[in-house]
């Protein structure tokens, strides 16, 4: 099991991945208004804090490259996954529940 404590390397490692995620979340699907990038930015940020760990080391693992990278690796990339996936996958239903209510 990686450990992923509380130091600040790391933690600072969740936000640039969780930041760079909830971006390019922004870029792939463009929000139609400031309200919508706001909140779903805030919320791919949030997912990416949250999650990061848990999904970086599944990727990892699933890849096979867990022995080959370290926890700042696994905690950037699993971030950046966890927050691009919260408002791609949210964002898209979001958009399909929206054009069955017309």
């Amino acid at each position: 099991m990686a450990d992923f404590g509380n130091d600040g390397g790391l933690w600072t490692a969740r936000l640039i991945g969780a930041s760079a995620g909830a971006a390019v979340s922004l870029i792939y699907l463009l929000p139609k208004s400031r309200r919508e990038a706001a909140c779903r930015f805030f919320t791919g940020l949030a997912c990416g804090l949250v999650f990061g760990g848990p999904a970086g080391l599944w990727i990892a693992v699933r890849l096979g490259i867990a022995s080959y990278l370290g926890p700042v690796e696994v905690l950037l990339t699993g971030s950046a996954a966890a927050s691009l996936s919260a408002w791609w996958g949210l964002g898209v239903l979001a958009r399909a529940a929206e054009r069955m209510k017309q």
